[in-house]
């Protein structure tokens, strides 16, 4: 009896191990030409390390210095980010909700999305948009299926910057795979 349960046990074994590698194959086969298999920053930043100057008048303008042709900015001094076509004129714009924790400044691409899942403090969220890592945390995009984006509890470690349904619902058909997002000051 010992011999043949672990025979199953070992045939088991074989087959997730099988079926991981496979799934892995997939998904590094649909990540862009170009891009790595984790979220990293480009070398060197596309964008200052010091906070890019803004129109005084018009808060909610495009900030000077945030890169050129088709990307998402993000700001995180502002806690707002902007939808720019490729003619650098702003789509849309709006003021998200970080989570507790903060990508680097810098140039990144969407490396994954999800529709919906669970939010890392537990929140049922949607439109999800991935574009960079830190200590192993994902960092993206992403609404509140109840349609709040509330503060982050201080005490959980969250990469979930988040905005209204319609705002995710925007960043969702702008930001696809391999789109470029620019974090700065």
């Amino acid at each position: 009896m010992a011999g043949s349960s672990s025979g199953i046990v070992a045939g088991l074994t074989v087959a997730a191990v099988a079926t991981v590698g496979f799934l892995a194959y997939q998904a590094s086969a649909s990540v862009p030409a170009g891009m790595g298999s984790t979220a990293r920053a480009s070398a060197p930043p596309a964008v200052a390390t010091s906070k890019a100057p803004r129109d005084k008048k018009n808060p909610a303008a495009l900030p000077a210095g945030s890169g050129k042709g088709e990307r998402v900015v993000y700001s995180l001094d502002d806690d707002r980010v902007w939808l720019v076509a490729a003619n650098n004129k702003v789509n849309r714009t709006f003021k998200v909700t970080p989570g507790t924790v903060d990508p680097t400044l810098g140039s990144y691409w969407v490396t994954s999305r999800s529709n919906a899942v669970t939010g890392t403090d537990g929140t049922p969220i949607q439109h999800v948009v991935r574009f960079a890592s830190t200590g192993g945390l994902a960092i993206g995009f992403s609404a509140a299926v109840n349609g709040t984006p509330q503060q982050p509890d201080p005490t959980v470690k969250s990469g979930g910057i988040r905005e209204t349904v319609e705002d995710g619902s925007a960043m969702w058909e702008f930001a696809t795979i391999g789109q470029s997002i620019v974090v700065i000051r």
